[in-house]
């Protein structure tokens, strides 16, 4: 009997050891086998990776449904200067964007308008339109002159649905010159003053107006931009700016978008929308450690870490007293406005980002080039070396300078910004623009407003369709609409309009390391 005993007790031990092994190869197997059927599925095209949708060598973006071509080469081609930068074969789809024929309007919420003011060609004002109807506007308030205001760009952005042609003319500038900001002391001392003091003063003018205009117009959302600047509305829902703006909670009057400034690897860019991907976060994007840390490195020996501004732009709800806070900012006349500041969304301003931009500001100025001079027409330190430059040294040795600060051709230290997080890399833009150019969306406007100039030539009706600044804010309704948005008491003060700044310096910081 004693020696039956120990024989059960062995039994029973190698019984349970038995099933213990079992369940352990089963828990090992079972994994094992789901994640190799996940395999076969992605492989066969039945899944999508979550963690690849969307990495740079995936085909769709936010809002796409697919894209024609590499990504990869996209990004491979963007810096080598190759304007073929998406494929022939397939199609694109985005929110509000149907056969790329644009053909939304009352059924589109919330109704967003942009306003700018601009001199700037179809190279430039046709994609910048494009993109952002892509984006969900459906209104543009295009305030023109100099090139902008020629019969062969003007006519062509004024067939155009949703845009808005308004021209300098001495009738605007005497309707303007009676208007409510410029007998107010938040805008004068900007006043008579040249160069960027005198667009500082046009564009919250233009801005003044086409809130008007805006309101009359049934728009729920204004913003101005200019020409060279996109918006990039990362962090909603799709990459739409009307999504992002739907989302803003009904509390909220004003929304900043923090601008990021381009930061082109090359000198011989000629479309900067479709081939420039770097750029450069804003400070409110970035840890102050991170930010300050390589703030001598991120300069590069310029006079700020951005070239220009860095205190965005900013977008605002159509409701009674809004006006103008400059051309960065809006206000109201009667309340403090709850604004919020978007954590991920920016405006990606395109900076110097050819190198004829150089003389074509300085053209459009009369200062002399003297560091003196320079400080009553430009407000920004880097727009005055700028223009010094550009007046006063050869064509050599503004390319030289140009390289120098301007382009980033250092790839080891391209490399390390990225890294840290202080440069970004952002494709979408560029791919959109590329797609709408490679569709013939452009083209096809050009050629349809060739037809209609002809064909009203014909019957001696050029004026068909042309919004006349002498229209805006004559008749009755739109004098009892400004008076309802501009109205404010008589002994009301206000600070001074918001410039362009620049972003936080070295001064005074101490940096814990």
């Amino acid at each position: 009997m004693a020696g039956i005993r120990p024989t059960t007790s062995t039994s029973q031990a190698s019984s349970a050891q038995l099933f213990t092994s079992r369940l352990l190869l089963l828990l090992t197997l079972l994994p094992l086998t789901l994640a190799a059927f996940a395999f076969l599925l992605q492989w066969r095209g039945g899944l999508t990776d979550p963690t690849t949708r969307w990495s740079p060598d995936h085909h769709e973006f936010p809002g796409m449904e697919s894209i024609s071509g590499s990504i990869k080469d996209t990004i491979r081609n963007s810096g080598s200067g190759c304007t073929d930068l998406l494929g022939q074969s397939h199609s694109l789809s985005f929110p509000y964007f149907r056969d790329w024929k644009f053909g939304f309007g009352s059924d589109l919420k919330p109704k967003i308008c942009i306003t700018t003011s601009t001199s700037a060609g179809l190279e430039q004002t046709l994609p910048w339109i494009f993109y952002h109807k892509v984006m969900g506007v459906s209104t543009f308030f295009l305030f023109v002159e100099g090139k902008a205001a020629s019969p062969t760009v003007s006519k062509v952005l004024e067939t155009i649905a949703g845009v808005k042609v308004i021209y300098r003319t001495r009738e605007l500038e005497e309707q303007q010159a009676k208007s409510r900001i410029w007998n107010e002391t938040w805008l004068s001392s900007f006043f008579y003053k040249p160069c960027n003091y005198e667009l500082f003063v046009k564009q919250s003018l233009n801005m003044e107006m086409a809130i008007v205009m805006a309101r009359e117009s049934g728009m729920d959302w204004i913003i101005h931009l200019d020409t060279d600047e996109l918006i990039h509305p990362a962090g909603a829902r799709e990459y739409s700016l009307r999504q992002l703006l739907m989302d803003v909670p009904g509390n909220v009057d004003m929304v900043i978008f923090p601008n990021y400034e381009s930061s082109v690897e090359r000198d011989d860019i000629k479309e900067p929308f479709s081939e420039v991907s770097m750029f450069k976060k804003n400070y409110d994007h970035l840890p102050k450690d991170v930010y300050f840390g390589n703030y001598k490195e991120a300069t590069r020996g310029n006079p700020n870490y951005f070239l220009t501004y860095g205190n965005g732009k900013t977008a605002a709800r159509i409701q009674d007293h809004l006006r103008p806070n400059g051309a960065h900012r809006w206000h109201n006349y009667m309340k403090t406005p709850n604004e919020v500041k978007l954590e991920e969304a920016a405006v990606l301003h395109y900076t110097y980002p050819k190198f004829s931009d150089l003389t074509s500001r300085r053209d459009r100025c009369g200062c002399k080039p003297t560091k003196e001079d320079v400080k009553r027409c430009f407000m920004l330190e880097f727009d005055r070396s700028a223009f010094i430059i550009a007046s006063t040294a050869t064509e050599e040795e503004m390319l030289l300078w140009y390289r120098e600060r301007i382009v980033w051709t250092d790839r080891a230290l391209n490399l390390k910004l990225l890294r840290k997080g202080i440069l970004t890399r952002i494709y979408t833009p560029m791919v959109i623009v590329q797609r709408l150019r490679e569709t013939g969306v452009f083209s096809s406007v050009i050629a349809s407003a060739q037809a209609v100039l002809s064909s009203v030539k014909n019957s001696n009706s050029s004026t068909a369709g042309v919004t006349s600044s002498s229209k805006i804010g004559h008749d009755g309704e739109s004098k009892a609409t400004a008076r309802r948005v501009l109205q404010i008491p008589d002994n009301y003060s206000f600070s001074s309009a918001i410039p362009p700044l620049s972003p936080p310096g070295l001064e005074g910081i101490h940096i814990e390391m």
